[in-house]
């Protein structure tokens, strides 16, 4: 499995992906899920791949060497929207020739894409692409995309990142997020690619590959499990209340959800909490 995310400020763009491809007790491989088309000055275009392996690289090879010189490709479409195009129909013509195939081993056609950057004279936009080839953009309220293991960095960008977000800091929540997925998750693994572009600078701003002896992510790694220990035991303990102290209409919402008692147990009274939590802090 694999974990890519990237985010759109105002600022610029943050990509970020990890390179494991298959986790098991006894094997475990990786691969770059990032790949950058760059002519500087001209135009940026960043794509992170998740899903089946075979089938993404069967994609990018398509986006990489173009069968027909005279086929729009990444390198000569003249916007973001149409890179995005270009991806789609790779993904379709690649479902033409593999999913029949795939279905009948019982192999599920599963690949999607980030797609962003800026081409010259032109906006910076960010893409996600979808198994059909369909495509949607981000938004003003939701300036991040995620493929493959979502769920775990998904808590910590929804609450710090907004299109507002400082670039280098969005990089930092970046981060965060595949910490809390790493830790999570051993389907996703080290290194780490991460790029992050500037707007208007039409050429790579800066990149690093992050491994476990990376002083930076130790440090995000650290920080980041220290602080929540932190605050978490600075938040105050439930505050118990009897239940004797309620209105007698509250009472009932402080009884546990029970089954009912079959005939012959015997229990002629059900006993309520001693108490309940406090409405008052």
């Amino acid at each position: 499995m694999t974990y890519c995310v990237a985010m759109s400020v105002r600022e610029g763009l943050v990509f970020l992906s990890d390179t494991r491809t298959n986790a098991g007790v006894d094997h475990v491989s990786t691969f770059r899920k990032m790949t950058v088309f760059e002519q500087p000055g001209e135009r940026v275009l960043v794509v992170l791949a998740a899903g089946n392996l075979a089938l993404t690289q069967s994609v990018l090879q398509l986006l990489v060497e173009p069968a027909a010189p005279e086929r729009a490709s990444l390198w000569n479409v003249p916007n973001v929207y149409e890179a995005a195009r270009v991806i789609g129909e790779a993904v379709r013509e690649v479902h033409h020739l593999h999913a029949q195939p795939l279905q009948e081993f019982g192999v599920e056609f599963n690949c999607s894409f980030l797609l962003g950057g800026q081409i010259r004279g032109q906006a910076m936009r960010l893409f996600q692409i979808y198994s059909a080839g369909n495509f949607i953009e981000v938004s003003t309220v939701n300036p991040y995309f995620q493929i493959g293991e979502a769920k775990y960095g998904k808590p910590i960008i929804d609450r710090v990142l907004t299109p507002d977000t400082p670039l280098h800091e969005a990089a930092k929540c970046a981060l965060v997020s595949m910490d809390s997925t790493l830790r999570s998750n051993v389907s996703v693994g080290l290194p780490l690619d991460l790029l992050v572009y500037e707007r208007d600078s039409l050429r790579v701003s800066h990149f690093a590959q992050l491994d476990s002896e990376n002083a930076y992510f130790q440090m995000i790694h650290n920080t980041w499990g220290e602080r929540l220990r932190q605050v978490f035991t600075e938040i105050p303990d439930p505050d118990w209340t009897s239940v004797e102290q309620l209105p007698s209409a509250g009472r009932a919402s402080a009884m546990a959800p029970r089954a009912i008692v079959p005939a012959g147990i015997g229990a002629d009274v059900i006993s309520t909490p001693a108490q309940t939590l406090a409405q008052e802090s």
